[in-house]
């Protein structure tokens, strides 16, 4: 499944983005829920001028309230309430959910997707919809795996391979490696057999995907 990286310039009519380009701050968004007439958000501001930050993003009109939960010397974490939660309505138009937190700072948003190729088009078209010019900074495809060996078939294949049963000469014999790990010879042959099947075919499927140093 393909994952995105994004890079977001807030408009200047979204007060959140409007804060950041007016005060030397990071706003770290840790959680956001938006409803189709308001939303709430947890974040992290960190400022130099943190008094002028939390009066600045108080003194909003789209900010229908804002709590302190609690600061340090230059950090506030603060929960707040907006009507117009405008830079999250694209994520809610698509279907996709937002990785948190995403950090904010100078007018541009960092996001982080993981969608399929279809939702990242959609949001996309829901981005430029509502004004939000983006720039994709990568695209990266994540593949997961099943492992190619059940854990037994490893720790069988493991043995294998350090008593010698794989030596040339064999150093192992298939009734000395069954012994040494306690199982019948019947299933020590069978389980080393579908294990064998399993790597080789494996590498078959890779080295056949794999260019030739010709092509």
């Amino acid at each position: 499944m393909p994952r995105a990286e994004l890079t977001l310039t807030v408009p200047d009519d979204i007060w959140i983005g409007d804060v950041s380009r007016q005060h030397d701050v990071t706003v770290r968004v840790l959680a956001a829920l938006p409803d189709e007439e308001s939303g709430v958000g947890l974040a992290e501001v960190t400022t130099d001028d943190l008094p002028g930050v939390l009066g600045d993003i108080e003194s909003r009109e789209p900010v229908t309230s804002m709590e302190i939960l609690s600061t340090t010397n230059d950090t506030a974490l603060i929960q707040f309430e907006t009507s117009t939660p405008l830079l999250l309505f694209p994520i809610q138009g698509s279907g996709i959910p937002l990785e948190m937190p995403f950090t904010l700072e100078g007018g541009e948003a960092i996001w982080e997707i993981t969608a399929p190729q279809e939702r990242l088009s959609q949001l996309g078209e829901q981005l430029d919809e509502f004004g939000i010019p983006f720039t994709v900074e990568k695209v990266q495809q994540h593949v997961t795996e099943e492992p190619v060996l059940t854990e037994s078939q490893r720790d069988l294949v493991r043995t294998a391979v350090e008593e010698g049963y794989y030596d040339t000469p064999r150093r192992c014999s298939l009734t000395e490696l069954a012994e040494t790990v306690g199982i019948a010879k019947s299933t020590c042959s069978e389980t080393l057999h579908r294990a064998e099947e399993q790597v080789l075919k494996r590498f078959v499927s890779e080295l056949e995907a794999t260019p030739s140093r010709s092509a």
